[in-house]
C-alpha cells in the first residue's frame, strides 16, 4: 500500500503546488500594467494608437483565459478608428502546458468592426500592420526560431462583425454586417511541419448592400505535410437573396493531392440555382482542376456541364444548353482564357474569351455561329387594337435608352453568324467587328447578306453623350420583304440599292427619332409604289376637271403605281427627311415631286407632279389622252398608318389653263407666221 501512499501524497503535492500557482498567479495580476505594457508596446512598433477601454480578465480552470473588452485600434498616425472589437476570450488548457504543447481551447470574439480602405495610390490601410514597408522592425526571417510548437485548437468563433471596403479611386463602398464565423479543430506541429483539419466548419452569414448572404466551407478532413497537401473533398456553399432575386451555388472539390506548388484535383461541381420572379436559371458544371502555385495559374481543362432557362416568357418554357470547353486563369498576370460551345435545337454556338486584364476590365472575344432564329426564343408580340398599337407606340418613344452598361468596358472581338433571324429580319453570312473602349462602341465593318442583296457599313455608339450613327450602304436589295420584315410595312415593291448616313442623340426613343440628321438615298427598278393607283386616279380626274371636285383617295392594299425606275434622295435635319428630287418612271408617267416625312411623328406631306407622256401604250395610255401634258399635283398627306391621296383641283386647273394659254399661244404664233409669210410673198410677186 505504500505506493499508493506515496502517490496519493505525490498527487496532493502538485495539487497543492497548482492552488499556489493559480492564488500566486491572481494575486501578481496586474491588470492596469498588462494594459499600459500592451498599448505602449503598439505604440512603439507601429504609428497606431490601442485603446483598451473594458476590462482584463484572467481564469485558470479548466483553462487558462484571458477575456478583454472595449478595445480600438487606431489608423496609422492615431486618427480615426481601424479596429474594435467588444469582446475577446482566449482559453490554453493547463495540463498540456507542462509538456510543451499549446491547447487552445476556445477563441471568442464578439462585435469586431474592421474599416479596410485602399487609397488611390492603390496602397491599403492596412499595410503597416501586414508588414508592409516597415524599417527598424524585425522581419520574420530575421527572427530566431525557438522550439518545435504543437498547436491544438479546439474552435474559433466570431460574432457580430462588421467589415466595410472604401475604394477611393471609384468612392465604392462595400459593408458587410452581421457576420459570424465558426471554425472546428485545428492542429499542427511546427516541428514536422505537418498540419491537420478535421471536420472544419466556416460559414457566416449577414448583408451585402440591401442583399442577405450565407457561405459555408465544409471539409472533414485536409492534410498537410512537408509541403504536401491530401484532402477528401471540400464543399462550398452560397445563398444570396434580395427581393425575388435568389441565387444558390454549390462548389465540391474532390480528391485533392499533390503539393502547395502543384495542386490537382480530381473533380470540380458547380451547382446553380437562381431566380428572378418567375424566371429560374439552373447549371451544372464539373471538371478536373491543375492549379500551379509557383506560375499561379488554374486550369479547368475539360469543363462539361448543362444550363437550364425556365421561364414562362418563353415560348417553349425552358431553354437546355448543354455545355463543353476549357477555362484557365493566371492572376499574377490578370489574364484567363475561357473556350465553350454548346448546340441547341438546330444551333450550334462556339465562344472563346481572352480577358487581357482583369482591372480595368479589358476582354477580347470571337462568337461563331452557323444558324440561329432568335424569334424562336422570344416571347409572342401582344395583340391589340389600333388604339392600343397607338399606345403601344406612344410607350415605345417615350422609353429611356440605357447605355451605362457601355461604360468602363474595353471589349473588342469579331461576330460571325450563317444564318440570321432577328425580329423578322433574316440575314446570312453576317460578319461584324465590333470595339468597345471609353463608353464608345464602334461595330466596323458591318456585313451581311440579305434580301436577294449585300449590306456593308459601320454602326457606332457613345455612351458618353447617347450618340448613335450609322452608315450603310445596300446593294441588289428586294425591299419589299425588307420593309415587311423590318418595319411590318408593304408600301414599296422594286429591287436596287439603299445608301444610308445618319447619326441622332438623345436619351429617349422618341428624342432619338426627334434629333435624326444625315442623308438617304433610294435607287429602285422594276418596282411599284403600294397604296395608290395614279392612273386610276387621272382617269377619275376627267370628270372632276368640269365639276372642279378634287379627287381624294385612302391607301389601299389592292392598289398600286407601278414604275420602271425610282430614284430619290433626302435631307435629314430634325427628324424631318426632306426629298426635291424624286423621279418616277414608267411607260406612260413620270413622277416628281418635293416634301417633307417627319420621322419622329410618323408622319408626311408630299407634292406629288404626275405628268403622262405616252397615251399610245396600251389601253391604259389611251385613257389618260385627256390630261396628256398636263402636270397634275397629287398631295400625300397624314400619318404612315393612314396616307391620304388627293388630286388639287386649284392647282390643276391653274395647270390646264396655262396649257391651254401655251396652246392658244401657239396657234396665234402659227397664224401670224402664216399671215406673214402671205405679205411678204405678195410682195416679192411685185
Amino acid at each position: 500500500m505504500k505506493p499508493l501512499r506515496y502517490l496519493g501524497l505525490a498527487l496532493a503535492g502538485m495539487l497543492g503546488l497548482m492552488v499556489l500557482g493559480a492564488i500566486l498567479l491572481f494575486v501578481l495580476f496586474d491588470e492596469a500594467a498588462i494594459k499600459r505594457q500592451l498599448m505602449t508596446q503598439v505604440a512603439e512598433r507601429s504609428s497606431r494608437e490601442l485603446i483598451i477601454d473594458g476590462p482584463l480578465g484572467l481564469s485558470v480552470w479548466p483553462d487558462v483565459a484571458l477575456a478583454v473588452g472595449g478595445v480600438r485600434l487606431s489608423e496609422a498616425g492615431g486618427k480615426g478608428t481601424f479596429a474594435s472589437l467588444k469582446n475577446a476570450r482566449i482559453g490554453v488548457a493547463v495540463m498540456p502546458l507542462l509538456s510543451g504543447k499549446v491547447l487552445v481551447r476556445r477563441v471568442e470574439i464578439d462585435g469586431l468592426t474592421l474599416d479596410l480602405v485602399r487609397r488611390r495610390d492603390g496602397s491599403l490601410n492596412i499595410d503597416d500592420v501586414a508588414g508592409a514597408g516597415k524599417t527598424g522592425a524585425e522581419s520574420p526571417a530575421e527572427l530566431k526560431p525557438g522550439s518545435p510548437l504543437v498547436l491544438d485548437v479546439a474552435g474559433m468563433a466570431i460574432r457580430d462583425a462588421r467589415v466595410s471596403w472604401l475604394d477611393e479611386a471609384t468612392g465604392k463602398m462595400t459593408e458587410i454586417r452581421d457576420l459570424d464565423l465558426s471554425t472546428g479543430t485545428v492542429e499542427g506541429d511546427t516541428g514536422q511541419a505537418a498540419y491537420r483539419v478535421r471536420d472544419l466548419v466556416l460559414s457566416s452569414r449577414g448583408k451585402l448592400d440591401k442583399a442577405h448572404f450565407e457561405l459555408m466551407l465544409d471539409a472533414p478532413a485536409l492534410a498537410f505535410n512537408a509541403g504536401q497537401v491530401q484532402g477528401s473533398k471540400i464543399g462550398l456553399t452560397a445563398r444570396f437573396s434580395e427581393g425575388d432575386r435568389k441565387v444558390d451555388a454549390r462548389v465540391g472539390l474532390s480528391e485533392i493531392t499533390g503539393s502547395l506548388a502543384s495542386l490537382q484535383i480530381r473533380q470540380f461541381d458547380l451547382a446553380l440555382d437562381a431566380a428572378l420572379g418567375a424566371q429560374q436559371l439552373k447549371a451544372n458544371l464539373a471538371s478536373p482542376v491543375a492549379m500551379d502555385v509557383g506560375a499561379r495559374t488554374l486550369r479547368l481543362d475539360n469543363l462539361v456541364g448543362q444550363l437550364s432557362l425556365n421561364s414562362p416568357a418563353l415560348p417553349m418554357k425552358q431553354l437546355v444548353l448543354p455545355l463543353h470547353g476549357h477555362f484557365s486563369v493566371n492572376p499574377a498576370k490578370q489574364q484567363a482564357d475561357i473556350g465553350l460551345a454548346t448546340q441547341f435545337d438546330d444551333s450550334r454556338v462556339d465562344l472563346a474569351v481572352a480577358v487581357e486584364r482583369f482591372a480595368p476590365i479589358a476582354v477580347g472575344f470571337t462568337l461563331a455561329i452557323d444558324q440561329l432564329d432568335v424569334d424562336r426564343y422570344l416571347p409572342p408580340a401582344p395583340k391589340a387594337s389600333t388604339g392600343g398599337e397607338v399606345a403601344q407606340t406612344t410607350g415605345a418613344a417615350a422609353s429611356s435608352v440605357q447605355l451605362d452598361a457601355l461604360k468602363g468596358l474595353d471589349v473588342h472581338g469579331t461576330i460571325k453568324v450563317g444564318r440570321l433571324q432577328a425580329h423578322r429580319l433574316k440575314l446570312s453570312a453576317l460578319d461584324a467587328r465590333m470595339n468597345l473602349k471609353g463608353g464608345r462602341l464602334e461595330v466596323a465593318p458591318l456585313r451581311a447578306t440579305l434580301y436577294g442583296g449585300t449590306m456593308d457599313g459601320a454602326l457606332a455608339v457613345n455612351a458618353n453623350n447617347s450618340q448613335f450613327s450609322l452608315r450603310q450602304q445596300l446593294r441588289a436589295i428586294d425591299i419589299s420583304p425588307l420593309l415587311k420584315d423590318l418595319a411590318d410595312k408593304d408600301v414599296l415593291e422594286g429591287r436596287g440599292s439603299v445608301s444610308l448616313d445618319l447619326t441622332t442623340r438623345g436619351e429617349t426613343v422618341m428624342a432619338l427619332r426627334q434629333g435624326l440628321t444625315g442623308q438617304a438615298a433610294l435607287d429602285l427598278r422594276d418596282g411599284a409604289i403600294k397604296g395608290v393607283n395614279v392612273a386610276k386616279m387621272l382617269r377619275d380626274a376627267k370628270s372632276a376637271l368640269s365639276a372642279k371636285q378634287a379627287v381624294t383617295t385612302s391607301a389601299s392594299a389592292a392598289e398600286k403605281t407601278d414604275f420602271s425606275a425610282l430614284t430619290a434622295s433626302f435631307q435629314i435635319d430634325g427628324g424631318v427627311a426632306r426629298n426635291h428630287d424624286l423621279s418616277l418612271m414608267s411607260p406612260f408617267l413620270r413622277i416628281g415631286g418635293e416634301g417633307a416625312i417627319d420621322i419622329a411623328q410618323a408622319r408626311m406631306d408630299y407634292l406629288a407632279r404626275v405628268s403622262v407622256v405616252n397615251t399610245s401604250t396600251g389601253q391604259e395610255g389611251k385613257e389618260l389622252a385627256h390630261v396628256r401634258g398636263v402636270t397634275l399635283p397629287l398631295r400625300i398627306r397624314g400619318p404612315w398608318a393612314q396616307l391620304g391621296y388627293t388630286l388639287e383641283m386649284d392647282k390643276l386647273l391653274e395647270e390646264v389653263a396655262k396649257a391651254k394659254l401655251d396652246e392658244n399661244k401657239d396657234k396665234l404664233k402659227e397664224k401670224a407666221t402664216e399671215k406673214l409669210g402671205q405679205e411678204l410673198f405678195k410682195l416679192l410677186g411685185r
